[in-house]
């Protein structure tokens, strides 16, 4: 075939730009960095040594030490933030998630032990959710009938608003799906003074099965599902209706979770909001590459920088992922 067959194709090739790892690295759209990662950590109530979570290889439910040092090294590798959720003692679950809001509570310590470890060199978050303290498992306080009372449920997170904003945290992240719920946290904590403590609103949170290895890791009570509170994995423009409610509540940051399922999501709020956006690369995710990569099945490197990668391509500003430490340091 001749070279004039189509005009100035020769002109237009965009292969000249992927030519070598120097090119490609100087056109490339999207990258990341160590700035845009958020780690996840579980800390667990009563025991002395790590716990590994089966279906998390290489993640933990940490010591309240172990913790602390987890921390020290996200600083270290220039991770963004910690979001810290706490593991209490079976024995503390009751049925109104009375351990959460406990001065005293695991959660509670471990946001004083790693605001006292690191300051301000890491930005801490902590859950605001109850399904961690509850004996049933759920996101919230129950009616007489067994449901979700919601409004009943916002009065305990505006508590634990208070006692972790107390404890030192620099952002709250509401992770329970309550209608409301952004509102009263932003009212609890000007109240209280501390005007200066954001909001990460889970804005579009989806009723997924990605979550199974989470409630290992949580060492979840739940019977039954969540599907009565969060959203639909057939919807999406429902996720800009929660959006719109969650910033007229006084959202600071809004997030899309799980992520990969839901990057068509990601990337209708992020191109809709003038606030930062993240996504938030929940347990299964994770689970995936490494047990396909523990399989010799993908390149398990290579996967976890597509992956994050496709996060930055979408529109997120921050990923909350259990590889933050690993990957900013290779970055």
């Amino acid at each position: 075939m001749s070279s004039s067959t189509y005009g100035n194709f020769p002109g237009g090739r965009p292969r000249r730009l992927r030519t070598t790892p120097a090119m490609r690295r100087m056109v490339a759209e999207h990258r990341l960095h160590p700035a845009d990662l958020i780690l996840p950590a579980f800390v667990r109530e009563g025991i002395s040594e790590p716990v590994p979570i089966g279906a998390m290889p290489g993640v933990v439910q940490h010591t309240r030490d172990t913790l602390r040092q987890a921390a020290v090294e996200a600083v270290g590798a220039g991770v963004a933030g910690i979001m810290l959720f706490g593991v209490p003692e079976d024995a503390k679950k009751d049925a109104a998630g009375s351990a959460g809001t406990d001065p005293d509570g695991i959660l509670q310590q471990a946001i004083r032990d790693v605001r006292a470890e690191v300051g301000d060199d890491l930005v801490i978050m902590s859950d605001l959710c109850l399904d961690e303290f509850t004996d049933h498992g759920h996101c919230g306080v129950l009616d007489a009938d067994g449901r979700v009372d919601n409004d009943a449920t916002l009065e305990r997170y505006a508590e634990m608003a208070q006692v972790q904003a107390d404890a030192g945290v620099h952002v709250v992240g509401p992770s329970g799906m309550m209608d409301g719920q952004v509102g009263v946290i932003r009212d609890a904590l000007d109240q209280t003074g501390h005007e200066d403590v954001s909001i990460l609103a889970y804005t579009a949170k989806y009723a997924s099965a990605f979550y199974g290895p989470f409630r290992e890791a949580v060492g979840s009570s739940l019977k039954g599902d969540r599907k009565t509170y969060q959203q639909d994995y057939g919807n999406s423009r429902e996720s800009l209706r929660e959006l719109a409610l969650d910033l007229q509540e006084g959202a600071d940051m809004v997030m899309v979770k799980p992520g990969m399922p839901y990057l068509d999501v990601l990337a209708r709020i992020a191109d809709s909001v003038d606030v930062p956006v993240a996504a938030y690369q929940i347990s299964g995710e994770y689970a995936m590459i490494e047990a396909a990569a523990e399989k010799g099945w993908i390149d398990r490197d290579a996967a976890i920088l597509e992956s994050l990668t496709g996060f930055k391509r979408a529109g997120a500003d921050m990923i909350l992922t259990y590889w933050a430490t690993e990957v900013a340091r290779k970055l």
